[in-house]
């Protein structure tokens, strides 16, 4: 699928992400254009089996790049890029952008499916293993979900937190916001994909938290139209995926892992773990924001999102541990630990996106032009 990503500002473009680790000889870029020309290719599949080298390349660099990333130490910041890319650009096919019906021409292709079982192989042990499974297994799982999100409702200040609040400017600020939108404007579409199914009480708590974040079908007052103002409030694009080339991608790894989550029923209980500790944490990340959008005295426009996020979620919280976590916990005590693994999943990757958007707002915040 081609880019739909227009031409960035010159004060973006220049502050684009860019690998930390050692160097590599593979042309992750160039492996990356063929795969988006192989999206859109009719009959993708008969012709892959026709001609194998035709991702001769592709098929290369994604080994590589696996090996570079899980089987290295440190990782290649380079190569999980372009995995986290690549798995993105397969992952958002689940979801409809209002687009040229061709992008969606091989939705189901079984070559693209492959690719994405092929990382996905790979990169989700290396997650888990970053988690003490055994102990999780052996811990009350209802007392431990209450206590995780007691500490995380509010947090204490972090040097991170600090510098967003304290001193980030607004050339900082607005590549936050680039950064942010790249989730902001299609905010809770993965959640959608849960919800079909029995009705009972966790369900309905889930349609209504969905309901809230669509703006109850009002267009007006879904958060993401929020997120499109404060964005126009800086001239900045308001185009989902405007600013793919900025995310870093420990940032897409976090919404990679939950398409994998939502795809797959048997990861149900794990997956609400994750979105109740991403719902709980939400208010103390936006506080940040909205105290550095006061700092730099920024119109209401311009800081309307995270005032709208900061009071809802504080309620989407408390739904989702009363009304979703804990009454999954009762009704499936064997396995109620995978909750536990997707709150502490959902935070670990969080914590690791933050970090990494911080960085790239301090490296943009360095660059002169």
């Amino acid at each position: 699928m081609q880019s739909n990503s227009p031409t960035l500002p010159k004060a973006f473009s220049e502050a684009k992400t860019s690998p930390t680790s050692q160097p590599t000889t593979t042309n992750y870029e160039e492996a990356e254009q063929q795969f988006i020309e192989l999206l859109e290719m009719e009959e993708l599949d008969q012709k892959i089996e026709a001609q194998p080298s035709l991702v001769t390349n592709l098929e290369k660099a994604i080994a590589t790049a696996l090996d570079a990333a899980y089987e290295q130490e440190p990782g290649d910041d380079a190569a999980h890029r372009f995995l986290q890319r690549i798995l993105y650009r397969i992952n958002r096919l689940k979801l409809f952008w209002y687009d040229d019906l061709r992008h969606y021409t091989n939705e189901r292709s079984d070559y693209l499916r492959t690719v994405r079982d092929r990382i996905e192989a790979v990169w989700q042990p290396w997650e888990l293993a970053q988690l003490d499974m055994e102990a999780l297994q052996q811990v009350n799982v209802k007392q431990a979900l209450v206590e995780r999100a007691a500490a995380d409702l509010n947090p204490p200040l972090s040097e991170d937190s600090r510098y967003l609040q304290e001193e980030m400017s607004e050339r900082g600020y607005r590549h936050l916001l680039a950064i942010a939108s790249f989730d902001g404007l299609v905010e809770a579409s993965r959640l959608s994909r849960i919800l079909g199914g029995a009705a009972n009480e966790v369900q309905a708590t889930l349609t209504r938290v969905l309901l809230e974040e669509y703006g109850n079908g009002r267009l007006a007052r879904k958060h993401s139209t929020f997120f499109a103002q404060m964005l126009a409030e800086f001239g900045m694009h308001t185009e989902p995926e405007a600013y793919f080339d900025l995310v870093p991608w420990q940032v897409l790894a976090g919404i990679n892992h939950n398409f994998l989550l939502t795809e797959r029923k048997r990861y149900f209980l794990r997956y609400n773990g994750g979105l109740a500790y991403f719902e709980v944490a939400g208010p103390a990340a936006y506080r940040n924001y909205l105290a550095a959008a006061q700092r730099l005295g920024l119109s209401n426009a311009a800081m309307g999102y995270w005032e709208l996020h900061i009071k809802e979620d504080e309620r989407h919280g408390r739904w989702m541990m009363d009304d979703v976590a804990l009454p999954l916990a009762e009704q499936y005590p064997d396995q109620a630990w995978e909750i536990l693994l997707g709150y502490d999943q959902e935070k670990l990757i969080g914590d690791r996106a933050s970090a990494a958007v911080v960085r790239s707002v301090r490296q943009a915040e360095q660059t002169t032009f």
